[in-house]
């Protein structure tokens, strides 16, 4: 071999050796972006609400992903690009529905018109409408404030879950569904006797806004009113609607409005000051979990927070 042909083979093995590792990383790029199809079975859920109740359906059989953070307002959180590609990637999308995720919704109608399985969990359990203020009539979609209704959803989500989710073991989501149920219809017992304790003439809720007609429903209470008088956070009070509500919180003898605790209770301490008469401002977990350590971080212990707040701030006789 000559000096010349020596230098051009020992110039090409470099060469060589730099394709074949851009060939491979090109290889390991094309694997990483096939997403969960091709990899570990994979259910997104919207709300960390929905997601901690998925959560101990699925348990270790998928991977889990919950878009909502902690104290985020469902409402108006929106999705990063990853999260966004994750939804699309999915097995299954667990979402509320009902017009909550008013930011989501996009993301997981074009997941669906792409062929992912989608659980509307809100649609599927006997959903009611409000019944005052600018959102009257529209879907109510809080259903979680009812344990009942949330049993129910255990099991439809279970069902999802054994259809739609490659891989996993049908008799281990049984369990989990069953035994998570058990809880659920333990809390609903629990909940009851607490509000039973309220004499009915005082169980008389005013809100942040509307979110707990399902709870009213459910355990027998009345809804005077809500300092933002809609479905959503993102809607804001007149000041007519601020005086209407004092009107009718001095008539009914309210004794707390519940703000919601994830957002700032101006409003409710503003109406406060409208009412001229002693209302405690109450916060309760309505539309979001918290940290861990910060008092809701679970369904479960949100919705007992929630029940014995409601006790306390009402009082018994």
């Amino acid at each position: 071999m000559s000096a010349d042909s020596a230098t051009v083979h020992r110039r090409w093995v470099p060469v060589r050796l730099l394709l074949a590792s851009l060939a491979g990383v090109l290889l390991l790029g094309v694997s990483g972006c096939t997403g969960s199809k091709q990899g570990h079975p994979s259910v997104v859920v919207t709300t960390n609400i929905l997601g901690d109740i998925t959560r101990n359906i699925i348990g270790d059989e998928a991977e889990v992903t919950v878009l909502m953070q902690p104290d985020a307002d469902p409402h108006s959180f929106g999705v990063s690009a990853p999260q966004a590609a994750s939804i699309e990637q999915a097995d299954l999308v667990v979402y509320n529905g009902l017009g909550l995720e008013e930011n989501i919704l996009r993301h997981v109608e074009a997941a669906e018109e792409a062929g992912v399985s989608t659980l509307a969990v809100g649609d599927a359990v006997d959903p009611i409408t409000y019944t005052a203020g600018e959102s009257a009539d529209e879907p109510d979609p809080h259903f979680w404030t009812d344990p009942e209704r949330v049993r129910k959803a255990v099991g439809l989500i279970a069902d999802q879950v054994t259809e739609h989710v490659r891989g996993v073991d049908k008799a281990v989501i049984g369990k989990n569904a069953s035994a998570y149920g058990a809880q659920v219809t333990e809390l609903t017992a629990w909940m009851r006797k607490q509000f039973d304790e309220i004499p009915s003439d005082q169980r008389k809720l005013v809100t942040n806004h509307h979110v707990f007609g399902y709870l009213a429903q459910r355990f027998g209470f009345r809804i005077v009113g809500a300092v933002i008088p809609s479905g959503t956070t993102l809607a804001s009070p007149s000041a007519s609607d601020l005086k209407s509500l004092a009107t009718a919180i001095e008539t009914a003898g309210v004794k707390a409005i519940f703000a919601d605790s994830s957002q700032p209770d101006r409003l409710a301490q503003v109406l406060k000051r409208e009412s001229d008469i002693e209302v405690d401002v109450v916060p309760l977990f309505s539309e979001s979990l918290t940290e861990k350590g910060k008092g809701a971080a679970t369904y479960l212990e949100m919705m007992r927070a929630n029940t014995q707040s409601i006790s306390t701030g009402l009082g018994t006789e």
